[in-house]
């Protein structure tokens, strides 16, 4: 058992009250005591005290949109618009790719999520296995999700996937999905809506990014892709929509009547100019909301505090309005939120019960001080600096810049291999 003392815990279990002097034990993979200082820890015998110097302890962060093993190109294409950059230069580079290969350029993705308190990520990529092994192997937790498009995977291979991978071991999941209206044929959209009925299971897909995509859509099927998706049924058992930016009224009606969620990715929609999802409007309507960095190749870091800031500070630039978008409700999006999208609710908050994925936040820093108000000072002057310490399932994985558990030079080396033979560089 590990026993975390002497701070301040953000349980985020009810609303954003923290509790000073507190602790949190954890036992194995989940929390067994959240509460103020406990008179009998004395009695217990515990594995490791940890003393959090009145440091914060709070839920860890999960990234809700991503693309793990696209490490291999990070700053390999930058300062192009959308499909440019897609069809010219990463697709090419995709079809080069192998199982390895992935499994050696998502753990430095992995390692990149732990540096700023990001428990598990949302990956749609594929080679599966490969993804999950790399995953387990590495301690972290991965829901992934389809890929399924006209030119890889399929229905089938879909299902198989869905089946293998909710059994496979407790830091993996999978979830329905495909990539996106454009790049998806009716028919193969179709026969997800069959497989989400039969399973009465969500369903995920890139929607909305663009302006061009979302007239094109309209231009094809008389319908937004929000509406297109409603009507084939994919969205009957909720579901999430990555990006969200160019969405109407009536699309984020259908989003409340289903509960889809929509995953807010700022930082890679300002840098490939894709335009500002309307979240202030979506927060009024109810919608439920979540954020994900999308991939290493189009942001190019995977910073959730980049995302929350941007997330906030860009609604204020929206709507002219320097109140809109309280920094709590993005706070909220990045961790709850974003925990719901994900199907992991086991391990959203600090409760008795929960699984233990935990993080924390040194409040020490210059950007922490003077400490008025711990979650506004997360989103508006946090970091990834403020990270000392990032637990998932109950195990530290990342603490004061090491990783316990990682050899971090041999991940560089191996992806730095991949990296040369697929850009003959």
């Amino acid at each position: 058992m590990i026993r975390f003392f002497n701070g301040k815990i953000l349980t985020l279990n009810n609303g954003f009250d923290i509790i000073d002097n507190g602790e949190v034990w954890v036992d194995s993979s989940k929390i067994a005591y959240v509460g103020k200082t406990k008179k009998d820890s004395e009695n217990t015998v515990f594995e490791r005290e940890i003393d959090l110097q009145g440091n914060l302890l709070m839920p860890s962060f999960k990234n809700a949109h991503t693309h793990s093993a696209m490490t291999f190109g990070r700053s390999f294409s930058d300062d192009l618009p959308l499909q440019e950059w897609l069809y010219n230069k990463i697709f090419p580079l995709e079809d080069l790719l192998t199982g390895d290969d992935v499994y050696k350029l998502s753990k430095i993705a992995f390692a990149e999520y732990l540096t700023g308190g990001i428990s598990a990520c949302f990956d749609m990529y594929y080679f599966p296995e490969n993804m999950a092994k790399a995953s387990v192997e590495t301690g972290f937790r991965t829901v992934m999700c389809g890929a399924v498009n006209n030119f890889k995977e399929s229905v089938s291979l879909l299902e198989e996937y869905y089946n293998r991978y909710n059994h496979y071991d407790e830091l993996i999941s999978y979830q329905l999905g495909f990539h996106a209206e454009y790049t998806t044929d009716e028919s193969i959209m179709k026969g997800i809506s069959k497989l989400a009925e039969k399973y009465e299971a969500p369903v995920f897909m890139h929607s909305s990014e663009t302006m061009e995509e979302t007239q094109n859509c309209i231009h094809n099927y008389n319908k937004t892709p929000t509406e297109l998706f409603e009507k084939l049924g994919l969205f009957n058992y909720g579901g999430g929509a990555f990006h969200s930016v160019w969405v109407c009224d009536e699309d984020l009606d259908i989003y409340k009547k289903h509960g889809v969620y929509a995953v807010i990715n700022s930082g890679s929609n300002c840098k490939l100019a894709s335009g500002v999802a309307p979240v202030e409007k979506m927060i009024r309507k109810g919608i439920n909301l979540a954020i994900g960095t999308d991939g290493p190749s189009s942001n190019n870091g995977l910073d959730m505090f980049r995302e929350m800031y941007l997330t906030c500070v860009l609604q204020k630039i929206k709507n002219k309005d320097a109140a809109s978008t309280d920094a709590n409700e993005v706070l909220k999006m990045a961790t709850v939120g974003s925990a719901g999208c994900m199907g992991l609710n086991d391990c959203a908050c600090i409760d008795v019960g929960k699984k233990a994925d935990l993080i924390v936040i040194d409040l020490k820093r210059p950007s922490m001080q003077p400490v008025h108000n711990i979650t506004k000072n997360l989103v508006y002057s946090g970091s990834k600096d403020c990270v000392k310490l990032t637990m998932v399932n109950g195990t530290i994985l990342y603490e004061n810049g090491e990783f316990p558990s990682l050899d971090i030079e041999k991940i560089y080396s191996e992806a730095d291999e991949v990296v040369k033979r697929i850009t003959k560089e």
